[in-house]
């Protein structure tokens, strides 16, 4: 059917209303709201004919930037520095293992080629970063658990458009080299890494130092700048959605400007992007060419959560410092979402052979690892014993801000076990002039202070500072403690 501009718009409307509403059910019922979004999408196919691939490629490549720029901004790095081996052996070996197994199963369960096979694969063998940072977001599992999660959904990605795309091009031109998509695979991966890394610190430069005249166009230059280090990585011929991952992880993990409004912005918009991308790829799906494939796409489905997901975790975690307990746990978690449908549709793109065939059986793939997985990850971990530890202190309601066009800012600083300031009170403090701390949180109560203030392990500070002694003002509070010696008296004569 014809659609008019209003009709657009009210859909577009309806479509964001519907999915942040259905967010609050799916909470409630313990799924993952993509979910809820897919089966939206194909409740609207009923009425509206959408078979844009190439605009619903697009618009997923936006969403993944900005869900894997968010969940990068999130990530403590003082929590996935300790798992960065494991996280990285899942995201490049894991994947590896998961296409290979998964591949071989569907060309004999869907009657295709081996490489046709490998592509479905490759296209289901990642975990999801939208659906993990989703649903491990508000339970209170263990942070090592957690962390790996993040960091593998995070970071392989990359591996697999890698293999979606060399195998795309091994269908179609059979006699291209593995070895040179090999090479081009630690290419990618270093350029990634490089880029992200560098535009990380230049937008955490940029961000610091650049006076805008209102807030709220800080975050608008956040995502310019995640949205700027995917195309220019991409270009390079680097990973794109590593270096965005990566970059968006070094911003989250140093001191900024505006902290509160760009992370607050970006969770809002990752939500919107979310909402949008599944509603278009639920509206790719025509419920009449499912039942062909759905014993299929079952079985595949229990192959992937029970062999091949499973082995890939346990191989890849041989050597690593975690129980059967954890990589049960892990291998449960390897959710799939965005990435597998949006990596469906570069086969379709291609007019690769039975491409509509390894769309419908990714569809089922995701729907029911997102239902089924997704559903049972709280109920796995209680009865696993992984939950527990220390839940996040609650978010504060201040951030670091320019006063205006002024020299003077506002920065929060977090006590730690390690901090010199740590149960010495404010007038002990030696702090810069023109310093001074005016707010405390603790137990999520705000404090204000006064020069017999006692600083407290966990405190979250505001310090009204210069520029110039931002530096200084930060050593004083969280520089290493001193453990001197007592002076040896003097000699008397």
């Amino acid at each position: 059917m014809d659609i008019s501009l209003e009709m657009l718009v009210f859909l577009f409307s309806a479509m964001l209303i519907v999915g942040a509403l259905a967010t609050k059910f799916s909470t409630k019922l313990g799924l993952p709201a993509l979910v809820l979004f897919l089966l939206i999408g194909m409740g609207l196919n009923q009425f509206i004919f959408f078979e844009n691939v190439h605009l619903t490629q697009l618009i997923g490549i936006m969403a993944l930037i900005i869900i894997l720029f968010e969940g990068g901004t999130q990530t403590k790095w003082e929590n996935v520095r300790p798992v960065i081996g494991a996280a990285g052996s899942l995201a490049t070996l894991g994947v590896l293992l998961t296409t290979v197994i998964t591949g071989v199963a569907a060309m004999y369960i869907l009657n295709l080629s081996l490489l046709e096979g490998m592509l479905f694969g490759a296209i289901v063998g990642s975990t999801d970063a939208a659906a993990v940072f989703s649903v491990l977001g508000n339970k209170n599992i263990k942070s090592k658990l957690t962390s790996t999660l993040e960091a593998e959904s995070g970071s392989n990605d990359p591996m697999a458009v890698f293999l979606t795309v060399a195998l795309i091009e091994l269908i179609q031109v059979p006699d291209a080299s593995i070895w040179l998509a090999i090479g081009s695979f630690f290419v990618q991966m270093g350029l990634g890494l490089l880029i992200g890394l560098l535009l990380g610190k230049l937008t955490v430069l940029l961000i610091n130092n650049i006076n805008l005249d209102t807030s709220s166009l800080y975050p608008a230059l956040a995502i310019g700048m995640a949205t700027a280090t995917y195309f220019i990585s991409d270009f390079l011929g680097g990973s794109g959605l590593l270096a965005v991952y990566v970059m968006a992880v070094f911003v989250g993990n140093s001191d900024l400007m505006y902290r509160f409004s760009i992370l607050r912005f970006n969770e809002g918009f990752a939500w919107m992007m979310q909402i949008v991308m599944f509603i278009l790829l639920g509206l790719l799906v025509f419920p009449s060419q499912l039942p062909s494939v759905f014993w299929q796409g079952v079985l595949l489905t229990l192959i992937l959560m029970f062999i091949a997901r499973p082995i890939a975790v346990f191989v890849s975690m041989l050597f690593m410092k975690y129980n059967v307990k954890d990589k049960l746990f892990i291998s449960w978690a390897g959710l799939k979402g965005a990435v597998p449908i949006v990596l469906a549709t570069y086969p379709i793109i291609a007019d690769i052979e039975n491409s509509d065939l390894i769309f419908n059986a990714v569809f089922f793939v995701v729907l029911i690892s997102a239902l089924v997985q997704g559903s049972t990850l709280s109920w796995l971990a209680t009865k696993l014993g992984l939950t527990g530890g220390k839940n996040d202190p609650s978010k504060p309601t201040m951030e670091l801000i320019n006063l205006g066009n002024t020299e003077a800012e506002i920065m929060e600083v977090r006590m730690t076990p390690r901090s010199a300031a740590l149960n010495r009170t404010l007038i002990d403090l030696e702090l810069p002039d023109e310093t001074l701390v005016i707010g405390i949180i603790r137990n999520k109560q705000l404090i204000t202070p006064t020069g017999t203030s006692v600083i407290q392990d966990d405190d979250i500070l505001y310090v009204l500072s210069n520029k110039r002694n931002r530096e200084k003002a930060k050593r004083v509070l969280l520089g290493k403690k001193e453990n001197k010696p007592p002076k040896k008296p003097l000699a008397t004569e």
